[in-house]
């Protein structure tokens, strides 16, 4: 087991080395892309190379254009193909590195535990880092979800009193500065930025709710654009009517949310409990054997 082992770990790391010298400067450029969450970036380039030459994202398209489609909600649409075999780069890097320490512990400990442990983590944790992206996806959506349903109650509001579409939006905006990392905001500064580079409201908005990918974006927008040119009352009724339809949205993410918190305090209020039960019985049992 022993030899075996070795040899796995002679043939992982010096696998690395020769397709780290096939890959070039083609895969280190694409290693270096800003990314936020990559943390193997160096160790990358080798498993970009495996990515490429073998045509993975052709060989499982639907699996590829999920995590694409996710990696383009998070990190927006410039870049998202780069940023995907990034990624998925970086899940075979993780994998790699489990396996070459099953190794080493298989040849620490003389069995082969080790090398099925890390054999298993491998296959694991891509998973997980697959679900903690799907997971982030679904955070930034209810996130934009329940700030939208705040901007349409301040937007029915400006509008109401007589503030002009794009105005009352740069208001909402220059109100929620300290959220400019919050996503809705930061799309909606971006949209701001077209407006002022030249683009027309209704491109803008349609730019907005490409970005967006959201359905409750989508109806926001074809609201705004069918109703804005009419104003006065039509216009602020139409808001005020997906404002109420969003906000029983937001009610259930809200209510949602809490129920998941609420899940996750009971194993450590087990443990509590347990606890307390140890500390109030001990002295007890102990006074009933004296």
């Amino acid at each position: 087991m022993i030899v075996i082992c070795s040899v796995m770990l002679v043939l992982l790391v010096g696998g690395w080395v020769v397709l780290n010298q096939l890959g070039g400067d083609k895969y280190q450029r694409l290693s270096k892309l800003p990314m936020e969450g990559i943390r193997l970036s160096k160790l990358v380039p080798p498993m970009l190379w495996i990515l490429d030459k073998f045509k993975l994202s052709t060989r499982f398209p639907f699996f590829f254009f999920k995590v694409q489609r996710s990696i383009q909600k998070i990190h927006g649409m410039r870049y998202s193909g780069e940023m995907t075999l990034l990624y998925l780069g970086e899940m075979l890097c993780y994998s790699w590195l489990l396996l070459c320490a099953g190794c080493l512990l298989s040849i620490g400990m003389g069995e082969q535990t080790g090398l099925i442990f890390g054999g298993v983590m491998s296959l694991l944790l891509p998973a997980a880092m697959i679900k903690d992206l799907h997971k982030k996806v679904q955070n930034r959506d209810q996130d934009m979800l329940m700030e939208l349903t705040e901007l349409l109650n301040k937007m029915v509001l400006l509008v109401g009193a007589g503030e002009t579409v794009q105005k009352a939006i740069v208001h909402c905006v220059e109100r929620k500065k300290e959220h400019k990392d919050h996503p809705l905001y930061r799309e909606l500064i971006r949209m701001i930025g077209d407006w002022d580079s030249g683009y027309s409201f209704q491109q803008s908005f349609e730019n907005f709710s490409k970005r967006c990918t959201l359905q409750e974006v989508s109806v926001f927008t074809t609201t705004v654009l069918l109703n804005f040119r009419r104003g006065g009352n039509d216009f602020v009724v139409a808001l005020r009517d997906l404002s109420r339809v969003l906000w029983e949205k937001r009610k259930v993410i809200t209510r949602t949310r809490g129920e998941q918190a609420s899940s996750k305090l009971v194993f450590p209020m087990v443990v509590i409990f347990l606890v307390v039960v140890v500390l109030v019985g001990s002295p007890a049992f102990m006074m009933m054997n004296m």
